[in-house]
């Protein structure tokens, strides 16, 4: 499915902002419901338990789940996209407020990765990407810090260049931050992966 599929969640939404254009499509995850609002977007799709909302919304694009389940909103949220066909996943909304709902955004974004979805979460101080035996390039910037994570296990086959710090070859593992706290040096920087996951931390 070409476009890019939004979904916003009740985090720190202070630095959500997008476009909806014709091929995109958005889903609003129970309370990040009154961020997409406020936007003036209206929803594609309205999802979750509405915990957070306190109000079950109506409409026939409404998709209602138990408090009690296996799935985190967001889970169920992308699940859905990848459902639609959408290779294309931008999450506001998905940090700040509880740690635990944070660290389930990011395995949830480890999940879409090893599906094939291109995904990435953003809020108000950071961007986070998870990648799977492929590469990316960050835009190259005069400053600012970027973080690499082993996710998922061993991490082979790791490269980082155009950084202050470079990596050939390399490999991370779950139990050590090696690549923690690396610097833009004024150009693209290149970080491919052979084989495993990575989360990519970037400041905004």
């Amino acid at each position: 499915m070409e476009g890019v599929c939004y979904i916003v969640g009740a985090g720190d939404n202070e630095g959500t902002l997008f476009i909806k254009k014709p091929e995109d499509f958005v889903i609003a995850a129970d309370g990040g419901l009154l961020t997409i609002n406020g936007l003036g977007i209206v929803p594609d799709i309205i999802l979750g338990d509405f915990d957070s909302l306190g109000y079950v919304p109506k409409g026939d694009n409404i998709i209602r789940h138990k408090v009690e389940k296996d799935d985190t909103d967001m889970m169920l949220a992308v699940e859905k996209a990848i459902e639609l066909g959408y290779h294309n996943i931008t999450i506001f909304g998905g940090t700040g407020g509880r740690t635990d709902h944070t660290i389930a955004n990011l395995q949830t974004m480890l999940y879409a990765s090893i599906n094939g979805v291109n995904i990435k979460m953003m809020d108000s101080g950071n961007v986070y990407r998870v990648i799977t035996d492929e590469k990316i390039i960050l835009q190259a910037k005069n400053k600012g810090t970027f973080s690499v994570f082993a996710m998922g296990g061993r991490a082979k086959g790791v490269n980082i260049e155009g950084a202050m710090y470079s990596m050939k070859n390399g490999e991370l593992t779950s139990d050590n931050p090696t690549a923690v706290s690396n610097s833009f040096a004024g150009h693209n920087v290149n970080i491919s992966v052979e084989e495993g996951s990575l989360l990519i931390i970037e400041e905004r």
